[in-house]
């Protein structure tokens, strides 16, 4: 009776608008959120990771002072409209926008705004002011609790059409010792073609060497990890278990994170150690629906 009344009394605790349910980022159904260490290995592996350099290695694109910052929103958000530069394939809705975003330092300037409250992910890519106006490349929403994606043939903040927040490596997650979602990372050239639950393609080229967007890669099984520092350690375990999925162009083997002054710069460098040859592309189209595959 008194866990029953405790639980009553967090929920009437709770501001106006939010669910006592916890907010995560997408079910544990979501493709992405889903183990690929028992999936087959992908015909064609051995070419797509030549194209991403067998002998480059991995670049952690997040520390203590880089990396795509995200925030939390709520009801006391102001909501505003903005103007896109790809309006067509933009969600046109009013978007919850601190005084003074996080803002991506760089050319994407991306924007990421999480509201748990009602379990909802905005996402801008190429924020920024023109006096009064707001304006932004692209921008997505997403409904959290549900694993549905965007249109097909529609971009997002990000040139897969994919979410970014959820792919990013984040430190409680690694403070928590696991990572279990893929992880967000750029390759220099991709083909023209995207895999669930990617909806969004960046290039004209059709060399089939090349990976999609999309395209899941993992660590293999057999790179041993117990030499790394521990935060690298439990984001290379994520790279085993869950893989990496290909989000955009940029250089090769950039993986995304979240910045936090908790990171420890140094052992995040260790991941450099990994290689291009300790990869493998997997064929994950057992994970998307029927008409996806």
């Amino acid at each position: 009776m008194r866990a029953l009344l405790v639980a009553v009394a967090a929920m009437l605790a709770l501001p106006a608008g939010a669910s006592a349910a916890p907010c995560a980022l997408f079910p544990r159904s979501w493709p992405l959120n889903q183990r690929v260490d028992r999936l087959p290995r992908l015909a064609g592996s051995d070419a797509i990771v030549a194209s991403m350099g067998r002998d480059t290695g991995v670049h952690p694109d997040f520390g203590t002072r880089y990396g795509i910052p995200y925030q939390t929103v709520g009801r006391r958000t102001p909501r505003r409209r903005l103007a896109f530069s790809y309006a067509a394939e933009s969600d046109r809705v009013r978007y919850p926008l601190p005084r003074r975003p996080r803002v991506e330092a760089g050319a994407d300037r991306h924007v990421l705004l999480w509201d748990r409250g009602r379990c909802r992910l905005y996402e801008l890519f190429d924020f920024r002011r023109a006096g009064d106006r707001l304006l932004a490349g692209s921008g997505a929403r997403w409904n959290l609790r549900s694993a549905r994606m965007r249109p097909r043939g529609w971009t997002s903040a990000d040139a897969a059409g994919l979410p970014i927040l959820p792919l990013l490596a984040r430190e409680p997650e690694v403070r928590r010792g696991r990572i279990r979602h893929a992880l967000r990372v750029t390759a220099a050239r991709t083909r023209r073609g995207f895999l669930y639950p990617a909806r969004h393609a960046a290039s004209d080229a059709d060399d089939p060497a090349l990976p999609r967007m999309g395209e899941r890669l993992r660590l293999k099984a057999s790179v041993d990890l117990h030499g790394l520092p521990r935060q690298a350690r439990v984001v290379a375990r994520a790279m085993q278990r869950y893989g990496l999925v290909v989000a955009d162009n940029g250089a090769n083997w950039f993986v995304t994170g979240a910045p936090s002054r908790r990171w420890d710069d140094d052992g995040l460098h260790r991941l450099g150690e990994l290689r291009g040859s300790d990869f493998e592309a997997v064929d994950a189209s057992a994970l998307a629906p029927k008409g996806e595959r």
